[in-house]
């Protein structure tokens, strides 16, 4: 009998005869047709794997193929698209097709040392899990030859330290200097992003980096690097490493690497989830200008606390939420149409209450400009916290003063 617990698999003829349902609850749904086909192949690939790894003889490569080839065959007469088998069956020389490049390629000279050095040694078809336990491989040296194999890049990561895009500058000057193209998604999170390093990447050919100042709101935790093929054999890594050194060699960091052949899903998802981030308005271009090198060491040292917290030197839109929209249109509603003045907002913390007071100030400013506001806390860096978030809605360096501690309003 199986064991007691959740279940997520085909009910076979044989697991069907030991169900025992007059001693157990058994849980199931019925399969759907929409969903069959992947069901069904995804049972069929166990079963195919052991039943051809199972062939024996003098020659069990050549009976391999001949058993793949006559279930092909026997699928073509049981299908509407013939065709589709007819296109699929394997050649009996049983090889796998590694690289296609025009022979007279200038790209290199030895076209097979080439495909050599740039072909990921874990391949473009499995996954693969890192963890500093992979012996005599390391992710980095993986990330090289991706970078070299790759048609397009786009990375997405919370900081960038200048240590490990070092480790990676010689093929980076390679990949984008060939005409192909490089994206980069990071942040000013903490101030643990090195300027030099964004600098770098902005200066190169076909790259785009863009950069979330706002990170009291947005906290970009993802790392994430995808690499793209005109070929369609996408990889990515999905996992705890930043683009630091430490965190790309020695660091006990986990990374998955997943492939678009095997989980072409997850592969998607995460390409239309990056695009998703790049065409929002949280993360800007970062053009390498005098500009966008004052405004990232401005953030920067914000976020590492160097910087004065209640006077930003820099101001970004900031919109609310929905769940903030909700609140403040409800006060709204209670000022037009009950009159109520004197309202109270409970809210879960970190919800952004302050910043719902700040945007309804901000509105309310809007009619009576002369409007004087006391805002009051138990601790002091509620206070500066509070000031520094008025004063980003506002877009107002001056707004408000200080009551606490040694300050006193002017």
């Amino acid at each position: 009998m199986q064991q007691c617990g959740i279940y997520e698999q085909l009910i076979t003829q044989l697991l069907a005869s030991r169900l025992d349902r007059s001693h157990f609850y058994i849980g199931e749904r019925q399969l759907e047709s929409a969903e069959a086909s992947v069901w069904l192949s995804r049972f069929l690939t166990r079963v195919l794997e052991y039943a051809v790894g199972s062939v024996t003889g003098d020659d069990p490569l050549q009976r391999q193929i001949e058993l793949a080839n006559q279930l092909l065959l026997w699928l073509k007469d049981r299908i509407q698209d013939p065709d589709f088998i007819g296109e699929n069956l394997i050649d009996s020389q049983g090889k796998i097709l590694t690289a296609l490049y025009q022979l007279d390629n200038p790209i290199s000279a030895n076209l097979k040392q080439y495909v050599d050095d740039i072909s990921p040694l874990t391949g473009l078809t499995q996954s693969e899990l890192f963890c500093g336990s992979n012996a005599g491989l390391s992710m980095e040296s993986e990330i090289k030859r991706e970078i070299l194999s790759a048609d397009s890049i786009c990375w997405l990561v919370s900081f960038i330290k200048w240590a490990g895009i070092r480790i990676f500058r010689h093929e980076l000057e390679e990949f984008t200097r060939s005409g192909r193209q490089l994206k980069v998604i990071t942040t000013s999170y903490m101030g643990a992003t090195d300027a030099k390093a964004v600098e770098f990447l902005a200066s190169l050919p076909n790259t785009e980096v863009k950069l979330s100042y706002n990170t009291q709101r947005e906290r970009l935790h993802a790392k994430s690097y995808l690499f793209c093929r005109n070929t369609g054999f996408h990889t990515g890594y999905i996992g705890s490493s930043n683009l630091s050194h430490s965190a790309l060699t020695s660091g006990l960091e986990w990374n998955l690497k997943i492939t678009s052949q095997e989980i072409p899903h997850i592969i998607e998802k995460s390409l239309s989830t990056f695009e998703t981030y790049w065409e929002s308005d949280d993360f800007e271009l970062f053009d390498g200008k005098l500009e966008s090198r004052t405004k990232l060491q401005h953030a920067l040292q914000e976020a590492r606390g160097d910087g004065d917290r209640n006077n930003p030197a820099y101001f970004f839109d900031i919109t609310p939420f929905p769940h903030q929209l909700e609140i403040l249109e409800q006060l709204a509603m209670e000022r037009a149409l009950h009159q109520r003045f004197r309202n109270l907002v409970v809210a879960a913390t970190g919800t952004g209450k302050t910043l719902i007071s700040a945007f309804d100030f901000a509105h309310f400013l809007k009619t009576k400009p002369d409007a004087k506001f006391l805002f009051v806390a138990h601790k002091e860096e509620i206070l500066r916290q509070a000031l520094a978030s008025y004063r980003g809605v506002l877009k107002q360096s001056n707004f408000g003063e200080l009551l606490v501690g040694g300050a006193v309003p002017t």
